[in-house]
């Protein structure tokens, strides 16, 4: 078992939970649609109701790649890295749209903390260095 492997496994967990929060933000934009009180000043380019579709859908797919995250999957690090990242985006687009910041920032939190925990180096892991290790010349010390 490797040493970050319970790393791995928070952040597929706390990836399961941000897909589960956009998820629910969505269907709450289509079956309530008052809920949300949307502003003329945000950046939000649908009406709500396609939206909350397209959050149903998007929290989905946060949700699939967090079980294959916790599947073990090699690809899942770095494509959960990817679309946590577009959906700090995308929360931050409906931040400005909505009168609930606080939802939105827990989500975009919860993300960074994805981010984070995946990107970050660990030890235990070996350091791959784009040239071999017999090719390094050492100065001499003066």
């Amino acid at each position: 078992m490797k040493p970050t492997s319970g790393w791995i496994r928070f952040a597929a967990i706390v990836m399961l939970m941000i897909g589960s929060l956009t998820f629910v933000e969505g269907l709450i934009a289509v079956i309530r649609p008052h809920y949300y009180v949307v502003t003329g000043s945000g950046v939000l380019v649908f009406d709500l109701k396609t939206w909350g579709w397209i959050m149903i859908f998007w929290g989905i797919l946060l949700a699939l790649v967090g079980f294959a995250l916790l599947g073990g999957s090699l690809w899942a690090r770095w494509f959960t890295v990817a679309l946590a990242s577009l959906n700090v985006l995308g929360q931050l687009g409906f931040l400005g749209s909505s009168q609930y910041p606080l939802w939105t920032l827990t989500v975009i939190g919860l993300n960074v903390i994805v981010i984070y925990v995946l990107v970050v180096p660990w030890e235990g892991y070996p350091v791959e260095r784009p040239y071999p290790a017999e090719t390094v010349h050492h100065r001499p010390h003066v």
